[in-house]
Formats: structure tokens, sequence, C-alpha cells
């Protein structure tokens, strides 16, 4: 029996929330397509990003929580791209790593606000692999897909990324984008992690600042212990390191939060870290296994730049991202 898709009469709460969930290397993402106010205030996408956390936060809780997400479910909310004037501080132009892009914010074909189970963050690798296939897919893009690939370029709250989408025979496949400028913040530092003592870890920025350290000094092996029990140790350096070390960003305090710690992914910040120690070089591969599904991505430093006064690189990660299927949900009056 075949039926039509539609949701019956309820006492709703506002618009339906209409979303298309995706995963990149088993990582979800719940794109939204409606459902927000059209009009979002603030005149940059930080300060979008702060009045949706302020005073809309009712949906995010709505798309990523139960009943409707789970506890590992990500967002992004899909915006118009947001004009930056470029500041000229001391007669030169900032680089890109902030609100200010690499190129001006009226070529971006989109813009995007990430959310998860807990807030909001300023970048998210899994989820630019999944937002530059739906873009072409979508034709968010400025004039038609091209072959071999569509180039998407992305603002996110880090600023512009720039995404590579092969297209062929009107279908896309993989995926590859370029970061903004990613470097290593502080190597070495020690930070007291409760119920582990004295832990090493080095701090990163690939979007956004995380904190990396070895699943072995837990006693853990990222390929086969519980999933549960590498969050839980993650989460412990995370709450050390936020409480511990101070961080900022050359050109956003907005940028200046520690968004968790690696123990097992974050292709960008991880490349930055590893090229800083001089364990890479520019253009040297890196291959990264998803522990969900065992697929594969790469990242490798194509460039050399400075973001403020930190040595840093231009990262390109690529991966495959997939479509698992469109929502449109509603919210009761009175529950949730």
């Amino acid at each position: 029996m075949e039926m039509e898709l539609r949701v019956p009469p309820c006492d709703a709460a506002g618009a339906e929330l209409c979303v298309v969930d995706m995963h990149t290397g088993g990582e979800p993402l719940r794109v939204v397509l409606s459902g927000y106010p059209q009009t979002i205030p603030g005149d940059t996408l930080l300060a979008k990003r702060r009045h949706v956390r302020e005073h809309l936060d009712h949906l995010r809780t709505a798309l990523m929580f139960e009943p409707r997400g789970h506890r590992d479910m990500y967002g992004a909310l899909l915006l118009p791209p947001v004009p930056v004037p470029v500041p000229v501080v001391g007669g030169e132009v900032p680089v890109v790593g902030s609100e200010v892009p690499v190129a001006d914010a009226d070529e971006a074909d989109v813009a995007v606000l990430f959310m998860h189970n807990e807030g909001y963050s300023t970048m998210c690798g899994h989820a630019v692999i999944a937002l530059g296939r739906l873009a072409v897919d979508y034709r968010l893009v400025r004039g038609p897909p091209r072959s071999p690939e569509t180039r998407v370029n992305i603002q996110c709250p880090c600023g512009l990324v720039t995404a590579f989408v092969e297209y062929a025979d009107g279908k896309t496949r993989g995926v590859r984008f370029h970061s903004v400028p990613a470097f290593a913040f502080a190597t070495d530092v020690s930070v007291t992690v409760e119920g582990f003592g004295e832990v090493v870890v080095d701090i990163s920025y690939g979007g956004a600042f995380y904190a990396f350290a070895s699943a072995q000094r837990f006693g853990l092996d990222v390929s086969r212990s519980r999933t549960r029990d590498l969050v839980d140790v993650a989460t412990a350096v995370t709450n050390a390191v936020r409480s511990q070390v101070k961080l900022h960003h050359p050109t956003s305090e907005d940028l200046a939060f520690l968004y968790g710690t690696i123990l097992t992914d974050g292709v960008t910040a991880r490349i930055a870290l590893q090229h800083h120690k001089g364990l890479i070089g520019l253009n040297q591969s890196r291959t990264f296994k998803s522990g969900a599904t065992g697929s594969e991505f790469t990242g490798k430093a194509v460039q050399e730049t400075t973001c403020g006064d930190f040595p840093a690189v231009v990262v390109e990660v690529a991966g495959r991202a997939f479509y698992t299927g469109v929502s449109r949900f509603v919210r009761r009056r009175k529950t949730s």
C-alpha cells in the first residue's frame, strides 16, 4: 500500500522543520532546509550564531535531541551568504581564518551554522563534505555543475571554506575541501585530568580548537575499545583543558573556545599539528579511518600561510558523503 507523505492535522507550534539527513563516514549530518525564521539578525555570521544560540535554541534541541535526533546528531542550518566588510589593519588585509574570508563573502554560494547536542561549533569537516555534495545536488551553486569537479564556496563561522565536488554523468561523488588556515596553538601542555592525573596534550586549530591526547595513555585502543569509553576519556580531557588552558584566536574571541578532545579523528587540526612538528611535509597525504564505518578520509597540507602570528597551513581533506533520507518534523505546543 502506498500513501502520500504528509503531516496529519495536529496542534503544531511554529512551522514545519524540513531536513535532509546525510552521513560522512558514519558521522551524521541533518541539514535544515526550512523551518527557522527567514531572517536571522546579525551583521556577521558569528553574530547570527550568537542570535540563534540565545533566541532560537529550542529549534536546535528539537532537531538534535530525542525523539527526533540522538546524542551524536550533528546539524547544519543553511543561510544566505553574509556580506563581510574586510577591515584594513596597519595597511594590510588580514588573512583568512576569522569572519573575514579569503575571498569576499559575495563569492560564497551558501552560508552555514553548525549545531550539535551541546550547542554550536564554528567548523565541521564531515559536515562540509556532505554540504558540498548537497549544494551541487540542490543547485545552490552559481551556474550549472561542471565536470570533473564543481567548486562550492561555503561561508562558515570560522571563514570561507572551498569544497570541490566530483561531478560526472549528472551525479555527485567524492568531495575534497580546503580549510581555513590551521595552526598548532601549543604542544606538550600538561593538564590534570580527573581520575587520570597529569596528562600531556597538544592543542591545534582547524576552524575550531581541539586538544589531542594519546588513547594509549588511558589504556585504550581507538580501533578496539568501546566507543563509550573513548567518549568518556575525551570528555574528561576536554573539561581539564577548558579549565586550565587559556585559548585565544588572532582574529576573533568568538573562535577562542575548545570544541573537544581528539583520540580518533579530526583531520584538519591533526594535519596542522603534524606539519608543525615536522612529521609531514606539504602535499604529503595521511589517511584516517572512521571508527564508525571504516570509511577513509585523506588529509594533506597544501599551502603554508599565517594566521595572526601563528605559522599556519591550508589543509585539504577528502571523503565521501551519502544521503539517508528526508523528513518533515513538527513540534507540539505543549511538548517538544
